[in-house]
């Protein structure tokens, strides 16, 4: 049993120390998983892989329970909490820019008109994702390695105990599905 699969277990059980140590043992590739999450949404965030992590860790810190077994279940996972964590700061941001309520005034449409566009992409594209997941939970999974993590195809195949085929197929209909969506 690898170091990391120990760890997990141990947090599993609650042991705060155990997933401070998971953290610290996988830091630069969560960074890595981080920087992939945040070139596709670099121009509507403010965040910085770092602060991507620290809000990942965050969210792990306040789970009540932890049912992950290995090292690739963790990362996909952790792929998924940064997707909620860029999709909640663009809501957040959006709702603040237009006032919370108060009369918006646009002093040039131009720029907002581009950053809206951006920004209702990113909450648009994880809504399509949500109605995937009542479809097909496994095509979302590998959405999230392939796309938001940086996974290759192998990696994620072991994180979701599949093969390297059913992942290829996987991610070309996710992609097919999640284009007609956006059509």
């Amino acid at each position: 049993m690898s170091e990391v699969t120990k760890l997990l277990a141990d947090a599993g059980q609650g042991d705060r120390a155990a997933l401070d140590r998971i953290f610290a043992l996988l830091y630069d590739e969560l960074r890595r998983l981080g920087r992939s999450r945040l070139n596709r949404s670099a121009n509507i965030t403010l965040l910085d892989p770092t602060a991507l992590v620290h809000e990942c860790y965050m969210r792990f810190v306040n789970m009540r329970e932890l049912d992950i077994t290995d090292r690739g279940q963790f990362l996909g996972y952790a792929a998924r909490v940064m997707r909620f964590v860029v999709v909640d700061f663009v809501r957040q941001r959006e709702t603040a820019r237009r006032g919370g309520g108060e009369t918006r005034v646009t002093l040039n449409t131009g720029v907002a008109d581009s950053i809206a566009v951006n920004a209702v992409d990113v909450i648009r594209v994880n809504e399509m994702l949500e109605e995937l997941a009542k479809v097909d939970a496994r095509l979302v999974q590998v959405v999230e390695m392939r796309c938001f993590a940086g996974m290759t195809e192998a990696e994620t195949a072991e994180a979701l105990g599949i093969t390297d085929r059913t992942v290829r197929r996987d991610w070309q209909k996710a992609r097919l599905l999640l284009q007609a969506s956006l059509a």
